[in-house]
């Protein structure tokens, strides 16, 4: 249903916290521009764990109407309360994005019995194509792949995204799953190899910088031309290894603040990025001709 470079797009804010919606509209229109194939709004990149709950519907309406049908929508809207995400999934539905994301629940550690129950009541509340999203290093629980199968039964769970970067894993969830289950990577640095191993895309944060780019790498290995798809993917490597440096999003926030797409709002308890890393990012992105 989905495929490609899938911008896992940053919440521009201001200097206070509040969103700017300005900006919001010039980084939807940057991605359409600039090839990306989806938009992933009110991810964890977007800094969902700090918006409200109006909040966070307010910015999924805004990427919709601002995208115009241009490109596809795919709406942030996992939560550790799964009354919570029921709310949001439903909320995204309305707002018309095509499909969910729903991260694992954070903090809470439910068992495998428990992330079923939790996904399964989630897809039966609404009816919107649904993407699963495992990412253990920020949630401290770890879906693992008997899970995900049992839950690609659902019929409108459709795929997953990977971010543990352990294509072995992936390879595993493909086997158990079938075709009919995408998987995506979440994890910039192993994207490529994921997608060659028969991944759809990446749900990505290094195309918040460079989406040309990071299209043009996901053609190339869903074409199955892996020469071409590991050249560009080498060249990233600086902005998938230095987008990192501290929390994400902290270093992608900075990094379009530093190319004049975005005011340097974050929310705490996150903060700008450290002084000390300025310096090296900024020099990633010159030698990308970001800068």
């Amino acid at each position: 249903m989905f495929q490609g470079s899938m911008v896992a797009l940053v919440t521009p804010m201001h200097p206070d916290g509040s969103v700017d919606e300005d900006a919001l509209a010039r980084l939807v229109g940057f991605h359409v521009e600039n090839g990306t194939d989806a938009i992933i709004a009110m991810g964890t990149t977007g800094e969902s764990a700090t918006l409200d709950e109006e909040e966070h519907c307010k910015v999924i309406r805004q990427v919709v109407e601002f995208s115009a049908g241009r490109i596809p929508v795919i709406a942030g809207t996992g939560s550790n309360s799964t009354r919570e995400a029921i709310d949001l999934t439903r909320c995204a539905r309305e707002a018309g994005a095509d499909a969910c994301l729903l991260v694992t629940p954070y903090y809470n550690k439910p068992t495998q019995e428990g992330l079923y129950r939790h996904f399964r009541a989630v897809a039966e509340a609404v009816d919107v194509p649904q993407i699963l999203y495992n990412v253990p290093g920020r949630t401290a629980v770890d879906m693992l792949p008997e899970t995900v199968e049992r839950l690609a039964e659902v019929p409108n769970i459709i795929g997953i995204k990977e971010a543990t970067g352990d294509i072995e894993r992936a390879r595993e969830i493909m086997r158990r799953c079938g075709e009919q289950f995408e998987v995506y990577s979440g994890d910039d640095a192993t994207a490529v190899e994921l997608i060659l191993a028969g991944g759809r895309g990446d749900i990505s944060v290094t195309a918040n910088v460079a989406p040309r780019q990071m299209h043009a790498m996901c053609a190339a290995a869903l074409a199955g031309d892996s020469t071409k798809a590991r050249e560009i993917n080498e060249q990233l490597m600086p902005l998938h290894t230095n987008l990192f440096l501290e929390a994400n999003p902290i270093p992608v926030k900075w990094a379009l603040y530093a190319m004049g797409m975005i005011p340097a709002g974050i929310r705490l308890p996150l903060t700008e990025l450290s002084e000390s890393h300025q310096t090296r990012l900024r020099q990633v992105l010159e030698q990308a001709g970001l800068l």
